[in-house]
């Protein structure tokens, strides 16, 4: 799972990556709010942990931007700023959550994992269901089949939840490997071989491909 982090204070922005790396997040990390901006504009990302004073473009000018083009990616801030005003502004401009520095790195946790429960799962569930019965627990980050976990490696692990994390569309090769992988040079074969070997050791039916389009997961809805 892809998240931003924008935050100004290169210690507090370092441990908060080093800590969410450890959960096995992949974290795109700036200090800068237009160089945050490009980045969502470039890429997919599945939460936004901002800070709200810092250079160039603030935390609530970057949500005010995205959310008037039609971006709803979860965001939640990280402030020092308490006062009422600075609150409603921030929930009016469309952030989900605010979080008071300074914070404990499992608050923080425990928050990311609220809003992924309620934006990426079935209605009041963290697992979701796949077709042909699979299950995918969000939180656990893990990929069922008849109750039993099917054993996955980290990457794979990212590939299934990309694909999940798109409600049925077709993700292309170009994206996999921007949102996966974040390395232009890594070759189609390696992303197909990925692909096949998920499909080894689930079901061929489990991930669709269509010719010059993309593969996908079907979520039973």
């Amino acid at each position: 799972m892809r998240l931003l982090l924008l935050e100004d204070d290169i210690d507090y922005r370092e441990s908060i990556k080093e800590y969410l790396e450890s959960l096995s997040y992949q974290i795109d990390d700036f200090e800068d709010g237009e160089e945050a901006l490009s980045a969502i504009y470039e890429n997919k990302y599945h939460l936004l942990i901002l800070d709200i004073r810092v250079p160039t473009l603030s935390g609530y000018e970057l949500v005010k931007t995205i959310r008037e083009n039609g971006d709803n990616t979860p965001v939640i801030y990280i402030t020092s700023l308490t006062d009422i005003n600075n609150l409603s502004l921030g929930y009016e401009l469309g952030c989900n959550d605010y979080i008071k520095k300074p914070f404990s790195p499992k608050e923080l946790k425990y928050r990311i994992e609220q809003l992924i429960k309620l934006f990426y799962a079935n209605e009041n569930s963290q697992k979701i269901r796949l077709k042909p019965n699979f299950t995918y627990d969000i939180l656990k980050k893990e990929l069922y089949l008849n109750e039993e976990v099917i054993t996955l490696t980290k990457k794979e692990n990212e590939v299934v939840f990309c694909l999940i994390s798109n409600k049925n569309q077709y993700i292309s090769i170009e994206q996999l490997r921007s949102e996966v992988w974040e390395d232009k040079y890594i070759c189609e074969a390696d992303i197909r071989v990925c692909i096949k070997k998920i499909r080894d050791k689930t079901s061929k039916e489990l991930i669709k491909n269509q010719r010059g389009i993309g593969y996908k997961i079907d979520r039973e809805e």
